[in-house]
């Protein structure tokens, strides 16, 4: 009896799987070509979701290949994106409402801080109960920073002329807060606001913080971003990094998990003490999760309370529809 027929029919049928199963494989490995995702700042605390994502496989899960890099001040997220040097990144709302002033495509997918970190420590625990307090105190900012955009926000929200409280010029030395010099200064909470406050604290002295949110001024700070054409284009693969990314963040933040989250950081912020770190993963939990609803979610409302701040303060010169920026969440 002639097998041959039945033998190539064998072989031809298996030829045909093995093309199958491998233009599968290919068609679910086309997210993973060399995605890279900027971050805003340095490796720290602020960075923990997102290290997380990359450490503990959120990425490669979904068959993503993610290349994670730090920001700093010399490297500008937006501008990577631009250039096509990046597909995500982090970035704060002013700076996305800067870039779309200038014609950039940039698309706001997921919102990280739910309220914003930039705050101003103070020394007392009781808290302020109203800006109407600031009144003859000095305060510092950093001018042409976000602190004073927000400061000059509030004070003006609550009629308070900048005559009535003492200006401060701050710079990256505290001793001018330490000496008692200056009543409020402006600080990441989640960050060196820990710091400071842990220093204080073993010196016998209470620390409290005054927060913009509080009283009505919502200025929104990091947020994932991508650009326009990333997204029309390979717009499951947005979705797909967004809800890996937070997830990841999500389980970073659960106290069960801080032990692993804490030496995470520390893995890539090794100046930092662990203990210190734990401090700051406790102030950060509050700023990121949401009272209600969906982790990372947009806070429509916010972004364009910070781009009527901007353009009332003459950051910008025209409105830029920030709301046509935000991605719907659809999860």
């Amino acid at each position: 009896m002639n097998y041959a027929p039945a033998r190539s029919i064998f072989l031809l049928c298996l030829l045909f799987l093995v093309s199958l199963l491998l233009g599968c494989q290919q068609r679910n490995g086309e997210p993973a070509d060399e995605l890279t995702y900027r971050l805003k700042w340095l490796y720290n605390i602020s960075t923990a979701g997102d290290l997380y994502a990359l450490e503990q496989g959120f990425f490669t899960a979904r068959n993503l290949k993610v290349t994670v890099k730090p920001g700093g001040p010399e490297r500008d997220a937006i501008r990577e994106l631009e250039l096509g040097r990046a597909q995500f990144g982090v970035a704060s709302a002013d700076q996305v409402i800067r870039a779309l002033a200038k014609g950039a495509p940039i698309v706001v997918i997921a919102q990280l801080f739910q309220q914003n970190p930039l705050q101003w420590i103070h020394r007392g625990g009781a808290s302020y109960a109203s800006p109407e307090e600031l009144r003859g105190k000095t305060v510092g900012i950093t001018y042409g920073g976000n602190d004073e955009t927000i400061m000059r926000a509030l004070l003006a929200k609550y009629d308070i002329a900048p005559a009535g409280v003492n200006l401060f010029s701050v710079r990256y030395d505290y001793n001018p807060f330490y000496r008692g010099e200056v009543d409020l200064w402006p600080v990441y909470r989640n960050a060196e606001g820990v710091v400071i406050a842990d220093k204080l604290a073993q010196a016998g002295e209470a620390t409290g913080f005054f927060v913009p949110d509080l009283f009505g001024v919502r200025f929104v700070a990091n947020s994932v971003i991508t650009t326009r054409a990333v997204l029309e284009e390979h717009p499951d693969l947005v979705r797909s990094f967004r809800d890996a990314l937070l997830s990841a963040w999500q389980e970073a933040l659960a106290p069960a998990n801080a032990a692993r989250t804490i030496a995470l950081v520390h893995a890539y912020d090794q100046a930092t003490p662990t203990e210190i770190i734990a401090k700051q993963l406790a102030a950060t939990r509050p700023l990121m999760l949401p009272a209600n609803g969906r982790f990372g979610q947009i806070d429509g409302a916010a972004w364009r309370q910070t781009e009527r701040i901007m353009l009332e303060q003459g950051v910008i010169a025209a409105p830029v529809n920030v709301e046509k920026s935000l991605l719907p969440d659809e999860r």
